[in-house]
């Protein structure tokens, strides 16, 4: 069995290493360009077409939790992988436990007031502000896949009310299920933190726009652990100019790094 590995940041040694010692009747070797030897597997993140094309595997395993930047290159490239060859992604492997790390941090953040403040400390000015009440800070998860599932499990501990939104409804103990878009306004209208945890998809790219940052509460805050093309950057930086959006944490964006043009979004 020979393996082909890729990865454009990641220490390809530790995981040659890794694998080796995972699968000792396996071949495994680093992929590099002009690299056209057989293989039965891959496992690559933003692999290069080169890598893949002509190739007959048996499966190419996505180092990560999607496969979207694969699919848009076989868009434009459809000699990348033949069509009968099987295309996996990571489901978890720790990424969940990161995901609700992430989320609870934030939120209490902004559930503290802790931007409030900070504001407040850089300008050397020192007033106690009102609590939010925690019955009234609904957070809204949409998308509720693997993920969103662990990250409102996460959330559940801190006794914040909870709502996901999905194509298909779902039955998490505890958290108001809402599904299609014919329930998307009725989720918005009560989300104080909205957490975006959507797929990649031609139908969620820029669903984060005017239009439905209009239909979340005034103040409302944004936490997108997605990815960039879901949100529409200037009509965010509009509403967080406006009042409409409080604050809003990106971890992606549509172009990384950011060009001299949108660092706004740096500091917003």
């Amino acid at each position: 069995m020979d393996i082909i590995f890729y990865h454009p940041t990641f220490d390809t040694q530790w995981w040659i290493e890794a694998l080796r010692k995972a699968i000792p009747q396996a071949r495994v070797r680093a992929w590099k360009s002009g690299d056209n030897d057989s293989a039965d597997y891959a496992l690559v993140w933003h692999p290069p077409v080169e890598m893949l094309a002509g190739r007959d595997l048996k499966a190419v395993f996505a180092l990560g939790a999607g496969v979207d930047s694969i699919l848009s290159k076989l868009q434009a490239h459809p000699e990348m992988l033949k069509p009968s060859v099987p295309l996996f992604r990571l489901e978890d492997t720790g990424m969940g436990e990161q995901m609700q790390e992430y989320a609870v941090s934030q939120v209490l953040h902004w559930f503290r007031r802790f931007d409030d403040y900070r504001i407040q400390q850089n300008s050397s000015h020192w007033q106690p502000l009102p609590e939010y009440h925690r019955e009234d800070f609904t957070i809204g998860i949409l998308g509720a896949g693997v993920l969103g599932s662990k990250v409102a499990q996460s959330l559940q501990t801190w006794r914040f009310p909870l709502r996901c939104w999905s194509r298909t409804r779902k039955s998490w103990p505890g958290v108001q299920s809402f599904a299609g878009r014919e329930e998307l306004s009725a989720f918005l209208s009560q989300c104080r933190v909205l957490i975006n945890l959507l797929p990649n998809t031609p139908e969620t790219v820029g669903i984060i726009n005017q239009q439905l940052i209009e239909k979340l509460p005034d103040g409302a805050y944004l936490l997108n652990l997605a990815r960039g093309v879901h949100v529409v950057e200037d009509d965010l930086l509009a509403a967080l100019d406006s009042g409409k959006v409080k604050g809003a944490m990106l971890d992606v964006f549509n172009r990384e790094p950011l060009p001299p043009g949108k660092s706004a979004l740096a500091t917003s």
